[in-house]
C-alpha cells in the first residue's frame, strides 16, 4: 500500500467526504476508508486512494493506516435522533473501530491521531432546559452521555486519552456539535434535524403540500454547525498541540420552531406544522461553549445558520426535485 499524508476514515460519509476533498485541493494525498460500497459514498474525490473496507477487524485496521502519516477517524454507526435511540447496541458496537484504529495507528508509529467525538457525550442532567446554558468541556463529568452513541464516543475519548498517556500517541479530540450541510443524508431515517427540515420544506414547496410534521414540540433548542466550519476547526484542533477534547460548534441557540421558521423563509412557503409528541427527540437543549476554542485557536465558528441553511436547502431541493421527477 502506498504512503499518503492523512487516512479518513468514515470518507464515503457527510463530514468525512467534505474533510477528504478539502485535504486533495491543499495538495495533500489521502486514503479514503469506508465500509460502504463506492457506489454509496456521497463524495468521491480525484486523485484519491479508496479502500472499501471493514475497520471492526484489527487486521483491516493495520492495513489501512500502513504508510500513513496521520489518521483522521471519522468512521461510526450513527445517525439522527431517530437512528440514534432505536440503535443503541450498533452505535456501541463503534467501539471496535476506534479501538482497533488506536491499535493500528500506535503499532505504525503514526505522526497523530484525530477523533471526532459529539456533543452526546455531555451529561443529560446539563441539558434539560431549552434556554440551554453552553456547555463547557468539563460538563462531560460525572458521566452521563447520551445513552448508547454517547458513551461509545465518550469511551473512545478515553482510550485516546490513555493511548496518549501510557503510549505517546498523539491524540487529539473535537466534539462536533450537529454538523449539516450539504453532501450528506438527508433521508432514509439517519438525516439530522436541518436536513430533515430542509427536505420537508422542499417537498412542500414541490407539491404543494402545505403541512410539515415536527418532532416534538417544537420548543427543544440546539446550536448547529456548518460544514465548512467544522474542516476549519477539525483541521485547527488536528494540527494543535492539545489532547484533550475541545467543543467544535456554534453558539447560535435556537428552537426547532426556529429552524423550521429560517427553512420557510429560504423556500418561500409557509406551512401548518403537525408535532409529533412521543418521536424521538434528545435532550430539551444543547449549547456549545466556545470559550475553550477561542482561548487556543483565536476562532469559533461563525457562519449564520441562514448562510448554512441556503446552502443545504439548495442542493436537497435539487435531490428531492430529482427524486420526484
Amino acid at each position: 500500500m502506498s504512503h499518503c499524508d492523512a487516512v479518513i476514515t468514515g470518507a464515503g460519509g457527510f463530514i468525512g467526504g467534505h474533510l477528504t476533498r478539502h485535504l486533495v485541493n491543499e495538495g495533500q494525498t489521502v486514503r479514503a476508508i469506508d465500509i460502504k460500497p463506492l457506489d454509496e459514498w456521497f463524495q468521491v474525490a480525484p486523485d484519491t486512494e479508496n479502500l472499501v473496507t471493514d475497520l471492526s477487524q484489527l487486521e483491516n485496521c493495520r492495513n489501512a493506516v500502513r504508510g500513513a502519516r496521520r489518521v483522521f477517524h471519522l468512521a461510526s454507526d450513527m445517525g439522527g435522533m431517530g437512528f440514534i435511540e432505536n440503535n443503541k447496541a450498533l452505535c456501541m458496537l463503534s467501539v471496535l473501530l476506534g479501538t482497533h484504529m488506536l491499535l493500528a495507528a500506535r503499532e505504525a508509529d503514526t505522526e497523530n491521531f484525530f477523533f471526532s467525538s459529539s456533543a452526546c457525550v455531555y451529561a443529560a442532567d446539563k441539558q434539560g432546559d431549552t434556554a440551554a446554558h453552553p456547555l463547557r468541556e468539563a460538563d462531560a463529568y460525572p458521566a452521563m452521555p447520551e445513552d448508547g452513541y454517547g458513551w461509545e464516543k465518550l469511551f473512545t475519548e478515553r482510550m485516546c486519552r490513555h493511548f496518549y498517556e501510557d503510549f505517546g500517541v498523539q491524540t487529539r479530540v473535537a466534539r462536533y456539535h450537529n454538523v449539516y450541510g450539504p453532501f450528506g443524508t438527508w433521508e432514509g431515517g439517519r438525516e439530522k434535524a436541518p436536513a430533515a427540515i430542509c427536505r420537508k420544506v422542499a417537498i412542500a414547496s414541490l407539491t404543494g403540500d402545505r403541512e410539515i410534521e415536527i418532532w416534538g414540540d417544537g420548543t427543544q433548542s440546539r446550536s448547529f454547525t456548518f460544514i465548512e466550519d467544522c474542516i476549519v476547526g477539525t483541521q485547527l484542533i488536528a494540527d494543535g498541540p492539545y489532547p484533550d477534547p475541545v467543543n467544535l460548534g456554534s453558539s447560535e441557540l435556537v428552537t426547532i420552531n426556529q429552524l423550521v421558521d429560517l427553512v420557510e423563509q429560504i423556500g418561500g412557503v409557509s406551512l401548518s406544522r403537525k408535532y409529533i409528541h412521543d418521536a424521538p427527540t434528545g435532550v430539551r437543549g444543547r449549547n456549545s461553549d466556545n470559550t475553550l476554542i477561542l482561548e487556543r485557536y483565536g476562532w469559533s465558528p461563525s457562519t449564520p445558520l441562514q448562510d448554512g441553511l441556503e446552502s443545504t436547502f439548495s442542493w436537497i431541493y435539487d435531490q428531492v426535485s430529482q427524486q420526484l421527477g
